[in-house]
């Protein structure tokens, strides 16, 4: 339970009491919005800049919106608002995250472009180039739910996915959103997930029992998504045959990496076995120097620092806005609009999603919704099981979408890490994915009628 200094009005709804909150809160959300997407609008379409949204400063955008938060609630001195900020980057989803960010930087710079490469023509010389998207989209999902992190898996496999956009023909922005959409996949799906944790554990539910609800929500969207780019890719002119030199010592990193990812190891342990085993090979056949290699990793480090502080910058902003009671707000706000059980598990979700867009990360977000979707689940009759999977699917949903989460900026930063160039708002449009999932969400909670299930354990 937070200090407000503020005093909010308590209303009983529904059977159970929620604080009012302040909607004024929520104004650095709204700064951060207007500046970015204003900013890539304009440059984009009004002044028809070449990659317009690329050329947003998201860091600037963030600074902007943490100063409106402080000058926010003048009952809270200036450092107090600081040890606010200080406590909200202390959570060890932050701390993690970060890590990951780091560690992944540096094996992109150990392992390089040529090592992509290399796998991406491997790959384009055992299988049809035509179907090069779609191996893209199954690799991410079995990896994603093998480790249980999508980020982690956005980092090993979009290095592979700007290559083989590159050899075959295909879109950066198909490439990078079809592995976006398998990570997001396997993120909603995975026994050792941060959001199934978190879900479950929340909820007191079964991981086995939320995972059957996920997977027929989830497999339908997957299923739909692999015909929209089977469809894409037979309209797709390839480069006719795909074929260039590869060398298959620069495979054994990215090999070591995706049979960690699917033996379910812990991340940091797959990204450090990619890294000494990438170190090894690219000195030892004579592709880099060692002092080249210390300069790559620190290079690899350095591509990251904006994802990195666009972490901690959310992190901070988010600590001030649920202590102003912004996240209050948003909690009455649906429970007041949403009436009947099918419209409250619309309302959980958009619960869980409108927390993430204001969080940038699902699992901080479903830990968030936590308490009042236990509480209205219990009002309306939904069981522990359902919830669960309401909150990590939306979670996922969300998550998978917005152009300054972390997995769109690990995206992004790893593309750029390479040499190329792409914007979260041309990679938008082909997360199709996160949209199928979120009309498989809509028809099960809508048309779907309920099974009748036992007293939950």
């Amino acid at each position: 339970m937070y200090n407000y200094r503020a005093v909010y009005r308590y209303e009983q709804m529904g059977g159970f009491c929620l604080k009012k909150g302040r909607i004024s809160a929520l104004l650095p959300i709204l700064v951060f919005l207007v500046l970015y997407l204003g900013l890539g609008i304009t440059f984009e379409y009004i002044m028809k800049i070449p990659m317009g949204f690329y050329n947003v400063p998201i860091i600037v955008a963030f600074m902007a919106a943490i100063l409106v938060a402080c000058m926010q609630n003048s009952q809270l001195k200036f450092d107090e608002k600081l040890d606010v900020m200080a406590k909200g980057l202390a959570d060890r989803n932050i701390v993690t995250m970060l890590l990951i960010f780091i560690t992944a930087g540096i094996f992109v710079g150990v392992v390089g472009r040529s090592s992509a490469e290399s796998v991406a023509y491997f790959m384009l010389s055992i299988i049809p180039a035509r179907f090069s998207v779609v191996v893209l989209f199954i690799v991410a999902c079995f990896v994603s739910t093998a480790m249980g992190t999508s980020v982690g898996t956005i980092t090993l496999i979009t290095p592979i996915a700007a290559a083989v956009s590159s050899a075959s023909g295909f879109g950066l922005p198909l490439c990078v959103a079809s592995v976006m959409g398998g990570a997001m996949f396997g993120d909603n799906l995975s026994f050792i997930s941060d959001t199934t944790i978190a879900a479950c554990n929340g909820q007191g539910c079964r991981m086995k029992d939320k995972f059957r609800e996920n997977f027929r929500i989830a497999f339908p969207a997957a299923a739909v998504t692999l015909v929209i780019i089977l469809i894409m890719s037979f309209n797709t002119e390839i480069n006719g045959l795909v074929y260039n030199d590869y060398n298959l010592v620069q495979i054994i990193p990215y090999l070591l990496v995706l049979i960690g990812g699917i033996a379910g190891f812990n991340v940091f342990l797959v990204l450090i076995t990619g890294i000494v085993s990438g170190m090894v090979i690219m000195t030892f056949t004579g592709q880099i120097t060692a002092i080249g290699l210390i300069t790559n990793m620190g290079s690899g480090v350095s591509g990251m620092f904006e994802t990195c502080m666009v972490a901690v910058l959310v992190s901070a902003m988010c600590a001030l806005i649920r202590e102003y009671g912004g996240f209050d707000a948003l909690l009455y706000g649906i429970k007041k609009v949403f009436k009947g059980k099918k419209a409250g598990q619309l309302g959980m979700g958009l619960l869980v999603g409108t927390m993430d867009i204001a969080t940038a990360n699902n699992t901080v977000a479903i830990v968030m919704a936590n308490p009042i979707a236990k509480e209205m689940a219990e009002n309306y009759g939904i069981t522990p099981r359902k919830t669960a999977s309401l909150l990590d699917t939306f979670s996922c949903i969300f998550q998978g979408i917005i152009p300054y989460g972390a997995q769109m900026l690990v995206a992004i930063s790893a593309v750029s890490e390479l040499g190329y160039s792409i914007s979260a708002f041309q990679i938008l449009p082909k997360l199709f994915y996160p949209m199928m999932l979120m009309l498989s969400s809509l028809i099960w909670i809508f048309l779907i009628p309920e099974k009748r299930v036992g007293k939950e354990k």
